[in-house]
């Protein structure tokens, strides 16, 4: 029998290699897996809007007239899960970086991305759509096909999804440790994470300890409703949290966080919609990330810490959240706007803060994809509940 090692050991393995082999290997293999990476990511970029297509509009037209009740239903949860976050990063930022990082002077970092090693080429991949228009269109289509009783588009679209599905089972699945390998093997080249822990490790340990409360929060609330062990669910996300952590993108991380959804317990027609939905709606890492990393720059600048001022902050963020895309970086890129305006930053902070975030940018991504299985287990306890449907009728098989 042959013995096979799972994804989430694949993962284990390709970090660990690249944290080893970064800090001697010459830049020419460096520069090697970077061209990868760069083709890779450039096809992630063109087949994400598909796979949000596949699989959201004959998800939404599977539902029928309940459709809109779900898309409510998980608007509301991700929404509510994103502020959730922001509440909670700031009580606690607030209260104990003040004293943690008192007397600490400022030190300016410039951009990390500029130490990586760059590609021998680079080969765009325009996407087809932009992902909020595959959004809006796998609504449209969706929806529609609901509300005229489709049935000859609806196996069109079963047939695409079957075609992405495969894209997804022999070409993106396989590579993905590969791509988790270059990631690191550069960051570790350019000395990025060290250089900028050794200035906020203390803030950096405080995301951590929140992001993982935030995911206690949701899946003993979703296993409370689900009647089974959050631990378990928890378990059973853990390899769409390692996918994450090495893509730094929920959309790149769409196909395992699916798949492993799915073996919670939630049912199949509720995870189809809700997964590729929540990657470009729900941040909740990246929101405890953005506020505790202003909490801390602010203090390193010796700026008083308002409630006042985070009260707006945090609900605009929750909603500026949705425009950005599962992309690395995306969410403070989103973000450097409402810091300007209404936390008054100046461009030394975003610098601090672009360094910061990008630093742990994977981990914050770990931690909006495993929570979208937690948010998955609701929604599908909610939408059962509205419609009448008894949770054991809509499990997956694999759950």
């Amino acid at each position: 029998m042959k013995f096979k090692i799972g994804l989430i050991w694949r993962i284990v393995i390709a970090i660990a290699l690249a944290v080893l082999l970064g800090t001697f290997v010459p830049k020419g293999f460096v520069r090697l897996f970077a061209t990868f990476n760069d083709l890779f990511s450039n096809f992630l970029s063109f087949i994400v809007p598909l796979i949000i297509i596949a699989f959201i509009a004959p998800g939404i037209a599977k539902l029928g007239k309940g459709s809109g009740k779900m898309l409510g239903i998980a608007a509301v949860a991700a929404y509510s899960s994103t502020i959730i976050a922001g509440f909670l990063a700031f009580f606690v930022g607030s209260s104990i970086l003040p004293s943690l990082l008192g007397g600490k002077a400022l030190n300016t970092l410039e951009d990390p991305s500029e130490a990586l090693a760059k590609g021998f080429f680079e080969l765009a991949i325009p996407a087809p759509v932009e992902i909020m228009t595959a959004l809006v269109l796998a609504f449209v289509l969706g929806i529609g096909m609901a509300s005229i009783g489709s049935r000859q588009m609806l196996p069109l679209f079963d047939e695409f999804n079957a075609i992405i599905e495969k894209v997804i089972s022999y070409v993106i699945i396989p590579l993905l440790p590969f791509h988790i390998f270059g990631i690191f093997l550069n960051m570790t080249y350019g000395g990025q994470v060290a250089k900028v822990l050794s200035v906020f490790a203390v803030v950096f340990v405080l995301i951590l300890i929140l992001h993982f409360t935030m995911l206690l929060i949701q899946y003993f609330t979703a296993g409370t409703l689900l009647r089974k062990n959050p631990f378990f669910l928890l378990k059973t996300m853990a390899p769409a949290y390692m996918t994450a952590l090495g893509t730094q993108s929920s959309a790149a991380t769409i196909p395992v966080t699916l798949r492993q959804a799915r073996k919670t317990g939630a049912s199949a027609r509720v995870t189809d919609f809700a997964v590729p939905l929540f990657a470009t709606i729900h941040l909740s890492g990246s929101t405890i990330t953005i506020i505790t990393c202003a909490i801390g720059v602010m203090i390193l600048n010796g700026q008083a810490i308002v409630f006042a001022s985070f009260l707006p902050f945090i609900f605009m963020l929750g909603v500026m959240m949705i425009a950005a895309p599962g992309v690395p970086g995306g969410a403070v890129m989103t973000a450097i706007g409402l810091l300007g305006t209404m936390l008054h930053f100046d461009q030394t902070m975003i610098a601090l803060m672009i360094a910061l975030y990008m630093a742990q940018d994977s981990f914050g991504t770990a931690t909006n994809v495993t929570g979208d299985g937690a948010l998955a287990i609701i929604v599908d306890k909610f939408t059962n509940d509205v419609d009448g449907v008894p949770a054991e009728s809509t499990s997956n098989s694999n759950g």
